[in-house]
């Protein structure tokens, strides 16, 4: 895991500056927390995007993928530079624990643009009701930072 925060943070020093992360319609990169692993955004209009990751669990090993549809407000948070969203949405999710369970996640966020950068930066929380093999509630979160290409 360290050597892939290494290479991509090397990947995206040795890159030229872009225009910001919002005018770049799909971005990768990673997210720590519960799961860690790849990240994935695809801006589909100017307030709505599909966020995806791929990841593993460090509590009990498990592999996870979500996809969410994502709702972004510009307007609650006024910064000086760079652009403070906030977000929300409805996906779902799957996971490879002992035995392969299925759920609906409804995740909410703060996401913060560069100004004049082709990065952005996000902390998640992502609650799941788990509809198979049991009905059951988890939360999942994390930080990221994503590259816009």
């Amino acid at each position: 895991m360290k050597r892939l925060a290494v290479v991509l943070t090397l990947f995206i020093l040795f890159l030229p500056p872009a225009t910001s992360a919002k005018e770049r319609d799909f971005g990768l990169g990673v997210i720590v927390g519960e799961p860690t692993g790849l990240s994935f955004k695809k801006w589909m209009t100017k307030t709505a995007a599909i966020d995806a990751a791929a990841a593993w669990s460090f509590v009990d090993g498990s592999f996870h993928i979500h996809a969410d549809y994502l709702l972004h407000s510009f307007s609650v948070f006024k910064v000086e530079r760079g652009k403070l969203l906030v977000y929300y949405g409805l996906g779902g999710r799957i996971s490879t624990e002992a035995e392969l369970r299925v759920g609906i996640r409804v995740p909410a966020g703060l996401s913060y643009t560069f100004e004049n950068s082709p990065l952005d930066i996000f902390f998640e929380i992502g609650p799941i009701l788990d509809l198979t093999p049991a009905t059951e509630f988890r939360l999942t979160g994390g930080l990221g930072i994503r590259y816009f290409f």
